[in-house]
């Protein structure tokens, strides 16, 4: 019985542990959310203006420019994975790349050849295990990622993209991460970056909306040429700044499960001791007792 209780004592000792790095990590995460979340809403005016006005010269203008021209066939499709450097973060890692893997197959059904670029060391350790080769990796700054890694991906996919899908590059690029929605929710998404997609505005509308009128200079290519690096790195700076967010909230809320877990296993843990501590007061008792009867009845 002594054994049983010594038992439980280290079982509880192990769950107040626990309980420590994960409440540590929670506070660490909650404290990383904030500055995550104030970068994603400075990054995302910036991005939707730069989108807004690629789509503008694109719409407003007959230039026939390499980024935004629908390639008769897609040979080759870029698949670009944001995931992350560190685990403890629930289905954080495993649901973007779950994501990724259904984009490359809806991609392979319509006969086109997924090419995967990874970003994390999750990602990375997931396909080197599974043995599918992949054409980029960039790990070390998903955590608080910097402009200057957003420029080396850009760079990677823009020139993949040049080359052409028949050249050993890529006919058009898509890019999978996690949304933050909110503390709670995050949100796997999958948007194609290029070629770029220009919708026409609606006709029952356009009669009731002034749409402005635009001039470029020097020229709608020239303007196209400068602008587009900035779109790419805008998009691929904000899709890791949105990672980010989401991993840290993912961290937070999945640490916070495992603190309370921690406290339930005390509460069992502790409960099963008081019982064994009990049962063994009984048993003592039990054989005084019968020690005391058995000692008068030899009298």
């Amino acid at each position: 019985m002594g054994a049983q209780l010594r038992v439980y004592k280290q079982k509880i000792s192990s769950a107040q542990t626990t309980k420590k790095i994960t409440k540590a990590m929670e506070l660490i995460a909650a404290s990383r959310i904030q500055k995550a979340m104030a970068r994603v809403k400075a990054s995302s005016p910036f991005a939707r203006a730069v989108t807004r006005a690629v789509s503008a010269v694109a719409t407003h203008s007959n230039v026939d420019h390499p980024l935004t021209r629908e390639p008769e066939t897609i040979h080759r499709s870029a698949v670009v994975i944001f995931s992350s450097d560190r685990g403890l973060a629930g289905a954080f890692n495993s649901q973007i790349l779950r994501e990724g893997l259904e984009v490359a197959e809806l991609l392979r059904e319509q006969g086109k050849e997924p090419v995967f670029y990874l970003i994390g060391r999750k990602a990375v350790g997931y396909f080197q295990f599974r043995r599918i080769q992949a054409a980029a990796e960039w790990t070390g700054d998903t955590d608080t990622p910097s402009f200057h890694t957003a420029e080396e991906i850009s760079q990677k996919l823009l020139e993949d993209f040049s080359r052409g899908g028949v050249e050993g590059g890529v006919d058009e690029i898509h890019l999978v991460y996690n949304r933050f929605v909110s503390m709670m929710t995050q949100t796997p998404e999958s948007v194609r970056l290029l070629p770029l997609e220009i919708t026409e505005a609606d006709e029952s509308e356009a009669g009731n909306t002034i749409y402005p009128l635009y001039e470029f200079e020097p020229d709608a290519e020239t303007v196209l040429d400068a602008i587009l690096p900035v779109y790419i790195q805008s998009r691929v700076f904000n899709a890791l700044l949105q990672s980010s967010a989401a991993k840290q909230a993912a961290t937070q809320k999945a640490m916070k499960s495992a603190s309370d877990n921690a406290d339930k296993l005390i509460t069992d843990y502790t409960r099963l001791r008081n019982n064994a501590r009990q049962a063994e007061i009984t048993q003592q008792i039990a054989e005084i007792v019968g020690g005391a009867d058995a000692l008068s009845s030899s009298k």
